[in-house]
């Protein structure tokens, strides 16, 4: 943000030189970049941090200025005189259908402006800070926005349709020429002011060609009005037009300044253009609720700062930064934070004011802040388990870009169809291509599983044949509302074989899940292998994919073998998770192990005959282990297969009985039976 120097003080007059208050303010937040001569003036370029939007204006900086040296600030009072015999709710009808994306909206009319140029004050203004003169009115709204920090717009009202101003979604197909003389297609779901007909701006961003002031101009509409920042942000880039306005729309304007900043440029519009101006003002929206008054205990900021601020020197540096209804008591000290202030939200907000502008160099080197260490959340300690987990077992953790191109995205893409995010900027320099042509980056991805395998083939070119990788992050996956819905997920690629990694899988439920049973299901993925690949499931939700990578489809990514791949959804997992694992006591009475061997159907799975058997043994299975597979058509039938496996039965009440064991087994033998059609080989 460039500052005019002379302009400054027609606000606050510092007992300082422009060296010394560029120095002041940088030791308080605003860092100092360069100070130029611009004829009798000083430029003082400042670097404007994105939580304080308040100074992207010379009045913002002045209350910055008149806090540091204590002095008052001269706020213009701006009254325009209005015309009785015209209200401008009569000329220009407001309307807002977007409430989300502009929660306020202000127009008034000026009828009987003469369109020429500025006069010389008004153009060494601008020219002082760097911008151009355009016309009269123009040159007003660009004023107030350098003044104010609040970015205006003015539109020729007999080109408005219908003398009307709609706050709406653009539609489909919508374009619109912007005053750049930039066509834009417009998005649906961007924020558009639109006459009766057409979209006539780019809310937040830029007015459109079509209604903007020209020499033929006599009456015009004054917009100020506030703009949802995300909304603004999203068009901005989209449509990469960027603009004086959209850098302050991004990042917040003052919604209690609107009114003041539209009466103050139609003050300077009457006396650079002339005509008049109509009584009122039509709005829609409404201004939020103040933030709630923040308590500033005098102890805790000894505490925090390690020097002492009396009450009233905290009480005089707050009003002078724009705080209100201060009131002292009990050591502590009440305040409503200014409405231009929205970082101002918790009482160590208030600290940090106090200290900038007492200033950071009268703290004491030796002083030390009493600090407690911040608890990991629960996120974070199931991650950190994770990693601990996979490590353990031999894998290393690798980082891949979020963004991925064409190819790979459509490569596999199990857990949505809907097509990926698309960043208007690719990502360059970030992937090797020596070997593969893989195209422009420029994909949000929807899956781990890709990048990598581009890990994994990295790896093998460098002779690193035994790299086994995981990765634990988000993805992007589109979803109606137009926000993408980002999963945290777990990607894990290996050479090993399918049930080794299937055991690796049960292992970290296990320890993580230890009250839930692992489901695998039927997987029909064309990119697996179908004799090596399923899908995994908990209590019935989709947990994720364990397979070994089709042979085609690992050449394709430049592999010398096909490996396993899993991927988990974590945020499936966590919900489900035991943070404390709980003691069991263990038995101190004999175990009994009974061995099962059922001929059943080759479609039956070993998860589904474990559960029911556990499911049938009931709080006297103690475990069931998997032992073996025999296939022998000529013995037991086609399509048939045996499976061996080992129950070991335990009660912590007594020692059981033959009655007891026998009755469990029988339970075991029928329920499989009932459910599977497996018969037991005598």
């Amino acid at each position: 943000m460039i500052i005019s120097w002379n302009w400054l003080r027609e606000y606050v007059q510092p007992a300082a030189d422009p060296a010394e208050v560029a120095r002041r303010l940088t030791m308080s937040g605003l860092n100092h970049e360069s100070t130029e001569p611009v004829g009798g003036d000083f430029a003082i370029d400042l670097e404007v941090t994105s939580n304080r939007p308040d100074c992207l204006g010379h009045l913002g900086v002045a209350r910055e200025v008149a806090a540091l040296f204590d002095v008052p600030v001269k706020t213009p009072d701006p009254q325009p005189a209005e015309d009785a015999a015209a209200r401008a709710d009569g000329l220009v009808n407001v309307k807002i259908t977007a409430i989300d994306l502009c929660p306020l909206y202000t127009a008034r009319v000026i009828r009987g402006v003469r369109i020429g140029p500025s006069p010389k004050w008004l153009v060494d203004r601008l020219a002082s800070v760097g911008l151009a003169s355009v016309n009269n009115v123009v040159d007003c709204t660009n004023f107030v926005m350098l003044e104010c920090s609040q970015p205006l717009h003015a539109f020729d009202l007999r080109l408005l349709r219908g003398q009307r101003i709609v706050v709406r979604r653009a539609a489909a197909g919508e374009k619109i020429e912007a005053i750049n003389h930039q066509l834009c297609d417009l998005d649906p779901g961007m924020c558009v002011i639109a006459d009766g007909e057409r979209p006539v701006a780019i809310a937040g961003v830029m007015g459109g060609a079509d209604s903007e002031i020209s020499d033929a101009t006599t009456d015009l509409v004054l917009e100020a009005a506030v703009f949802a920042p995300q909304s603004v942000r999203s068009a901005a880039r989209k449509l990469n037009l960027h603009s004086p306005s959209s850098f302050r729309f991004e990042r917040g304007v003052d919604p209690a300044g609107v009114d003041w900043a539209s009466r103050r440029c139609c003050e300077l519009i009457l006396q650079t253009a002339g005509g008049t101006l109509a009584s009122g003002v039509e709005l829609a929206g409404e201004v939020r609720e103040p933030a709630k008054p923040i308590e500033l205990r005098m102890k805790r900021l000894a505490e925090v700062l390690g020097i002492v601020v009396d009450a009233e020197r905290s009480k005089a540096i707050l009003e002078r930064l724009g705080c209100s209804g201060a009131k002292s008591g009990d050591g502590a000290l009440t305040v409503q934070a200014p409405t231009w202030r929205a970082d101002l939200t918790r009482e160590i907000d208030l600290i940090e004011e106090v200290g900038r502008v007492v200033g950071y160099e009268k703290v004491p080197d030796t002083f030390s802040v009493p600090l407690v260490a911040s608890g990991r959340t629960p996120t974070v300690r199931v991650l950190d388990q994770l990693r601990q987990l996979l490590t353990a077992a031999g894998f290393d953790e690798a980082m891949t870009p979020s963004l991925v191109p064409a190819r790979w995205s459509e490569a596999w893409s199990p857990w949505t169809d809907v097509q990926p995010l698309r960043a208007s900027q690719p990502m360059l320099g970030v992937l090797e291509k020596a070997s593969q042509n893989v195209g422009p980056v420029e994909f949000a991805r929807r899956s781990l599983v890709p990048s990598l395998l581009e890990a994994r083939r990295i790896n093998e070119h460098r002779g690193n044949h035994d790299a086994e990788l995981f990765e634990i992050a988000h993805v992007y996956w589109p979803h109606a509302s137009g926000l993408p819905r980002q999963p945290r997920l777990l990607g894990l690629v290996s050479l090993r074989d399918f049930s080794t990694i299937k055991g690796l899988v049960e292992r970290v439920v296990g320890q993580l899940c230890p009250e839930v049973q692992l489901s695998v299901r039927e997987c029909d993925d064309a990119w697996l292998d179908s004799t090596q690949a399923c899908r995994l499931e908990l209590e019935g939700e989709l947990l994720g994919w364990l397979g070994r990578v089709d042979g085609d489809a690992a050449a394709g990514f430049g592999l010398r073998s096909a490996p396993m791949i899993v991927e988990l959804n974590i945020d499936v997992l966590l919900p489900r998770v035991v943070p404390i694992r709980r003691q069991v006591p263990v038995s101190s009475f004999p175990a009994v192990q009974r061995d099962f061997n059922f001929i059943v159907a080759n479609a039956v799975r070993w998860s589904d005959l474990e559960s029911t058997v556990r499911l049938a043994g009931g709080e006297l299975v103690e475990s069931v282990t998997y032992r073996e597979t025999f296939r022998d058509e000529a013995k037991d039938g086609p399509g048939r297969k045996r499976v061996l496996l080992s129950v070991v039965l335990r009660s912590h009440a007594g020692t059981l009985s033959g009655a007891a064991v026998e009755e469990s087994s029988k339970a075991i033998r029928e329920q499989c039976q009932s459910l599977h059609d497996a018969r037991l080989v005598s």
